[in-house]
């Protein structure tokens, strides 16, 4: 089958579209044909090495896996002879490492679930992640409640765009942050209140919020603090990238910090794959309350394409490649 791979760190640039062996499910593992893939943040900063602090992780050198990608969705091919929850042609979707390939293979209890007929498979592949990280962040995190005030700073991005549609789901009065060439986007979406950053800024009015998600980290702690509620959550997603060495981290550092000297709450996570939330996303998605808004597509062979144009942060939503039916071999 053909695969990226990233053989060593770099530009997009480096990575390399190759054979390699098809890989074989053993009993209780998933094997897919791909239809489509989705880019994140994290493809970027993989291919980097950046902040360095990552390579202690992933290999200090050169990575220690050369497969790329992880969202996913496409169809099962075939299924090892302990699994029982999916059969050959069942349309699915979700996380592996190594999902910008013609084929993945996936554990049945892991992060894989059916994909909802009203989305195609370039919308479902956009999901995992970012639509993962906006759950766990307003859920887990933010503990949003119906009638709660929520702000989302960059609506408008992968993670905002799914954020704005789930914090609406939970009942919540949401308020999106944006360009003001996205603001007609975010109130498609279903945002009470946009706020145009480039006219107005939010952290000066006088609105407050009792949660606010943020995905950009272009204000202090102290900036957000001045707009919430007494006892608010800030939920960071993103940071400001400081340096090379442990970048978004040390934005992250300062918020924990502030947390021990005020009411507020500053809570910073790694959101976690798995099949529980993606069965609620796919729920979601059945019943018209979430959908995937796919600023471009990419061909597999053009991934790195895909994650220069990532790179440049102005993305509409998600970035996604495909892989056409007649491109896999059997």
């Amino acid at each position: 089958m053909k695969a990226v791979l990233q053989r060593c760190y770099g530009s997009p640039e480096v990575l390399t579209f190759e054979d390699i062996a098809r890989p074989t499910p053993a009993d209780n593992e998933v094997l897919v044909r791909v239809r489509a893939a989705a880019v994140n943040p994290l493809d970027w900063h993989s291919v980097a090495g950046w902040p360095y602090v990552m390579r202690l992780g992933s290999g200090l050198s050169a990575p220690n896996d050369p497969r790329m990608g992880v969202d996913f969705a496409g169809t099962v091919e075939s299924v090892g002879k302990q699994v029982t929850q999916f059969k050959p042609g069942d349309e699915v979707f979700g996380g592996r490492s190594g999902a910008f390939a013609e084929y993945v293979v996936v554990r049945e209890d892991r992060a894989i679930a059916r994909k909802p007929s009203n989305l195609t498979f370039e919308q479902a592949a956009a999901m995992p992640i970012a639509a993962i990280t906006a759950l766990q962040a307003l859920r887990d995190h933010g503990h949003v409640r119906a009638g709660q005030k929520v702000l989302i700073n960059g609506a408008s991005g992968g993670v905002g765009t799914y954020a704005v549609q789930i914090a609406k789901s939970f009942g919540a009065d949401v308020t999106g942050v944006c360009s003001t060439r996205n603001v007609e986007l975010v109130r498609s979406l279903g945002a009470d209140r946009v706020v145009d950053y480039k006219k107005e800024d939010f952290t000066a009015a006088s609105e407050r919020y009792d949660v606010i998600i943020d995905n950009v980290g272009n204000r202090s702690p102290m900036d957000l603090r001045r707009v919430l509620t007494p006892g608010g959550i800030v939920v960071i997603v993103g940071a400001p990238k400081e340096g090379p060495w442990i970048g978004m981290f040390w934005g992250v550092i300062r918020a924990a910090m502030l947390s021990w000297f005020v009411d507020e709450k500053f809570e910073f996570f790694v959101a976690q794959l798995n099949r529980d939330d993606l069965d609620s996303l796919a729920a979601l998605a059945r019943d018209g309350k979430l959908t995937s808004v796919i600023d471009r597509s990419f061909p597999l062979n053009e991934t790195s394409q895909a994650i220069e144009y990532l790179a440049g942060w102005h993305a509409r939503g998600k970035v996604v490649v495909h892989v056409p039916p007649d491109s896999n071999r059997t």
